[in-house]
């Protein structure tokens, strides 16, 4: 569904990885531009892994975009602009929802990405928070890579072995791969399983 509105509005895309969600922001964002609207991309400075100034998804789409290590300088950015997205939210500090209440207060179009849940298949990042404020969410999923099924989890892999749950959440430069997968294949050795407490 492509808004249109007069006041700041968010959309979510998440899900786990090899779901498309960059590819749906980029594919957005373009729609934005055809549109005519003033649009920028944001993606977090240590997301280094297919371009160093672009949002590319797994499957090569492609966006221009700016990288970031301080989310308020993200303010100064959209100044001018009317339509903001942002590449692996997962990624930046608690300090981006401030941010991104005042893009909305300031009538923008906010469309951000990112996983929502880590390798654990816990709540990732600021992500639950975003989830809330959103006024769309829209959930992808994959295809889990062992047996086909719809997957809602990111499986983490380290020398082709599970990564344990006590493994650090972000690793940088690891000997590492990641895989969708659904809930009964989605592996984390040394998870408890424990009741939600309020």
């Amino acid at each position: 569904m492509e808004i249109i509105t007069q006041d700041g509005w968010l959309e979510v895309i998440t899900g786990c990885m090899f779901s498309g969600k960059t590819e749906e922001l980029v594919r957005r964002l373009r729609r934005a531009v055809i549109a005519k609207k003033e649009t920028i991309a944001i993606k977090p400075a240590l997301d280094t892994r297919y371009d160093l100034v672009a949002v590319v998804s797994h499957s090569g789409f492609s966006f221009n975009a700016i990288p970031v290590e301080d989310p308020k300088s993200i303010l100064g950015m959209a100044k001018h602009v009317e339509v903001v997205g942002i590449d692996e939210a997962q990624f930046f500090t608690g300090e981006l929802v401030p941010v991104i209440r005042e893009l909305l207060q300031n009538k923008k179009r906010v469309i951000v990405a990112g996983l929502d849940l880590d390798f654990r298949g816990e709540p990732f990042g600021i992500m639950p928070t975003l989830l809330a404020l959103a006024d769309e969410v829209t959930k992808l999923h994959a295809i889990c890579s062992v047996c086909g099924n719809i997957a809602t989890k990111t499986q983490r892999l380290i020398n082709g072995k599970p990564a344990r749950y006590d493994d650090p959440t972000i690793l940088v430069g690891g000997l590492e791969a990641y895989e969708a997968r659904c809930n009964l294949h989605h592996e984390v050795p040394g998870k408890t399983l424990t009741l939600f407490k309020e």
